[in-house]
């Protein structure tokens, strides 16, 4: 289940970030396995100057179209199975017209001691919900 963050530069419109929220979605659901109604994005939008995203090192130039994503979840997960979803997310953000060197991911773990889905409590830890299996 986990908490994913999309920052992006203003412009896009409500329809384009919709389709990359659902993009992103469709990714970890089919790499990550978890259930459908796990669904936790939240988006910004930024004025041109507030998102700085260079290369790295790595030789290439980023455009105002890139998109910047952080995904919060459990740790506990193979190296494999993030290089698979991170490969998932570009594949599905490329069909919509997001170029490769756009897409910025980082991924953030932590346990399930960590989360509140409500009412201040830690259903994870009380037993409300069950941990998800990895």
């Amino acid at each position: 289940m986990p908490l994913v963050r999309i920052d992006v530069n203003e412009g896009r419109t409500q329809g384009q970030l919709g389709d990359l929220s659902k993009r992103i979605h469709d990714a970890i659901l089919a790499e990550y396995g978890i259930p459908e109604r796990d669904y936790f994005h939240i988006i910004t939008e930024h004025p041109a100057g507030q998102i700085i995203a260079q290369d790295a090192g790595l030789g290439f130039e980023r455009s105002s179209g890139v998109v910047m994503i952080q995904i919060f979840t459990q740790g506990g997960r193979s190296r494999e199975a993030k290089q698979s979803l991170f490969a998932a997310i570009a594949a599905q953000l490329s069909e919509i017209g997001v170029a490769g060197e756009d897409v910025f991911l980082g991924c953030v773990e932590n346990t399930a001691d960590d989360w509140s889905f409500g009412f201040g409590r830690a259903q994870y830890v009380t037993g409300e919900l069950a941990v998800p299996a990895r």
